[in-house]
């Protein structure tokens, strides 16, 4: 199978670590993992912004640069959320306004074969158990676009619960939102700053030593209210996790 890796804006400027865990896992699990550089944004913001035209070209970059790809998997729930649920959206809005059906036949190409990390694993490659070692206590927290579009399910706590050395930690109030909502954290700082606070108090309360995401956008908003409280509860994302082995933790 030929598998790209799509980095995402939030994990390509701010958590570069995240994408090499990727292909480091990935490699572990016998993939071989392309990169198209003509990859860039897949148009999340400027579509829950409102500005559906501008994301149409970016709807069009995505599709051409992994169309020789069999699969595209991200370590981001957000971004493969927006792929799946809004670029077939866009498709149909683009034919309704008498566009042609391009974008939509784009968006049919590129929505079957984008995975969230973590079902691809599970759903593709059939693995839970991905020989990874990380001895400290983790709380997870579903992320709103894995949880509700993508519907991961217990896909990331499986993959956890099998990591050596991990004690896997309930989370009170797991499924509320952290409050980053991309745009709606800069539009609604008072409302996203508070939600933020409810989950750094809750996952604080675990007692863990780390609070683990599929998105690194949340764990960016997650980890900023975590370090303003004083806690020291380290932010990570699941991938860095699962590629962590006895010889080399991430």
């Amino acid at each position: 199978m030929r598998v790209a890796l799509f980095i995402t804006c939030v994990n390509d400027t701010l958590y570069p670590r995240t994408g090499q865990a990727v292909v480091t896992l990935l490699e572990r699990l016998g993939v071989e993992v392309g990169f198209p550089p003509g990859q860039s944004c897949c148009g999340q913001a400027q579509f829950n912004t409102g500005y559906r035209h501008e994301t149409e070209p970016l709807v069009r970059r995505f599709a051409e640069a992994f169309e020789d790809y069999d699969y595209v998997v991200t370590p981001s729930g957000s971004c493969a959320a927006m792929v799946r649920d809004n670029y077939p959206r866009i498709g149909a809005k683009a034919a309704a306004e008498g566009r042609g059906q391009e974008l939509a036949e784009l968006a049919a190409a590129a929505v079957p074969k984008t995975y969230e990390l973590t079902e691809f694993i599970t759903d593709v490659l059939k693995v839970t158990d991905v020989g990874a070692y990380y001895p400290h206590t983790v709380t997870y927290h579903p992320t709103c676009h894995g949880l509700r579009m993508l519907r991961l399910g217990d896909r990331p706590r499986r993959l956890l619960a099998a990591v050596a050395g991990l004690e896997l930690v309930e989370l009170p109030g797991a499924e509320e939102c952290c409050g980053f909502g991309g745009t709606f954290a800069v539009k609604n700082t008072a409302v996203s700053a508070a939600m933020g606070a409810d989950k750094a108090r809750n996952i604080t309360a675990t007692g863990a030593e780390a609070v683990c995401t599929v998105d690194n956008s949340c764990q960016m908003h997650i980890g900023g209210t975590l370090a303003r409280q004083g806690s020291t509860v380290r932010p990570v994302h699941i991938a860095e996790i699962l590629a962590s082995t006895e010889g080399d933790v991430w």
